[in-house]
């Protein structure tokens, strides 16, 4: 990749990173790379610090401009990370003389309330009273799947199947799959299984419960709630999220330094 030469600063919301920005603005010195804050000008790349969840925020903020985003981990997880906290200096330094590549992947798209809503991670639509089961109607590709009592069902792609979906028993997307999974929550069945769904299917999901309103979230944002009978249509999206990473990294590296042996909890 060339050389960055502006480069973009999402910090996390909640936690202090206030050392790790002084050691971004130092190393941009030394390196010629102008550092633009609160949406100002075109940036080259965007440097995030924090977790997963200011990844995922950093990757909606830019995915109408093609700008790849580059995590630097303060959070818990990390997987769409690239640089460890403790790293942040040499990792940069790396970044910015363009020793890093991109990877594509998949964004979800469904119309709600008037308005289209595009998920990077996924989109969830769960029972809106804790602790009460939803009926949920479920058509993929124009065939009816019938009728699943649940706790939810949760649309992933491959970079969400790391997440909610696999606490949920799903399997997990590699990237450059451009695919969907559709996985239940807590199905009240021994016979509901994850499907995986490729580019251009629609699913279908329709709230059967007359009782318990179903709630539509967006990568964990609540967006509104289907009534009896309204439903949601979701499928793979125009858009493609760039998530720029170091060059020898890879999805099975990511995936064996953060879920392998030895590192439950990070």
């Amino acid at each position: 990749m060339p050389r960055v030469e502006r480069a973009a600063v999402v910090v996390h919301s909640r936690k202090d990173v206030s050392a790790a920005l002084e050691c971004v603005r130092t190393v941009a010195e030394r390196s010629g790379v102008e550092l633009l804050f609160d949406g100002e000008g075109t940036p080259d790349i965007a440097v995030v610090l924090g977790g997963d969840g200011t990844m995922l925020r950093g990757l909606a903020r830019f995915l109408a401009s093609g700008v790849p985003v580059l995590g630097v981990n303060f959070g818990r997880v990390g997987f769409l990370t690239a640089i460890d906290g403790d790293h942040v200096e040499a990792g940069l330094e790396r970044v910015f003389a363009g020793e890093y590549r991109v990877v594509e992947l998949p964004t979800l798209e469904f119309d709600f309330g008037g308005a289209r809503h595009v998920a990077v991670n996924d989109v969830v639509v769960t029972s809106a009273e804790l602790g009460r089961l939803i009926e949920l109607a479920y058509a993929i590709g124009g065939e009816d799947l019938g009728v699943q009592p649940c706790d939810g069902l949760i649309c992933a792609t491959p970079q969400g199947s790391t997440a909610y979906n696999l606490s949920n028993g799903g399997p997990v997307l590699v990237w450059g799959l451009d695919a969907l999974v559709v996985t239940f929550v807590a199905p009240h069945t021994l016979h509901a299984r994850p499907l995986v769904v490729s580019r251009g299917v629609d699913v279908v999901l329709e709230n059967r419960s007359a009782d318990v309103p179903a709630g539509v979230l967006v990568d964990g944002f609540h967006v509104g709630d289907l009534g009896y009978g309204q439903s949601v249509t979701v499928h793979l999206a125009p858009e493609q999220s760039r998530l720029a990473i170091l060059p020898e990294e890879t999805f099975f590296t990511r995936y064996g330094h953060v879920f392998g042996p030895g590192h439950e909890g990070r």
